[in-house]
């Protein structure tokens, strides 16, 4: 393989263009992605602290607390208290809430179905791949500069 550019080139146009296709669908009934994002977290892992969705919709804090508060405000989440830990605050859907998002998976459905169907049967090892991406790119795997002799 060459030294070039050229696969991080085109995972980088891949990520551009399912990104515009999903902020398309999702615009055309209301919502933008980092919404969606949010509610598809929730309802997958149940309530979250405010650094776990962060962390999952790739937000800073400032950003995601102001998004988060329009949220509450549309009744689409709620804050609960961590019935483990009383100090936390969990972000949790409202029945508003997971109304919408089976209204936003249904207009993100054709765009996810044509990533499923151009994968085939090799959709898990491409999800595998990525992780494995993910995993090795984390600051903690960098490996340490070696002390020149």
């Amino acid at each position: 393989m060459p030294d070039g550019d050229e696969p991080l080139r085109l995972l980088s146009l891949v990520e551009r263009t399912l990104t515009a296709r999903l902020e398309e669908a999702l615009r055309a009934r209301g919502s933008s992605l980092d919404q969606w994002r949010i509610l598809r977290l929730l309802a997958d892992r149940g309530g979250c602290t405010m650094t776990a969705v962060a962390d999952h919709v790739l937000l800073l804090a400032p950003k995601l607390s102001k998004l988060v508060d329009r949220m509450v405000a549309a009744n689409l989440l709620l804050r609960r208290r961590d019935h483990t830990d009383r100090r936390r605050v969990l972000i949790v859907l409202s029945p508003r809430g997971r109304a919408a998002l089976a209204d936003w998976d249904e207009a993100t459905a054709a765009v996810r179905a044509q990533f499923r169907d151009l994968l085939g049967p090799d959709v898990e090892t491409f999800e595998a791949l990525l992780r494995r991406l993910q995993g090795g790119l984390l600051p903690a795997a960098v490996p340490l500069e070696q002390p020149r002799a």
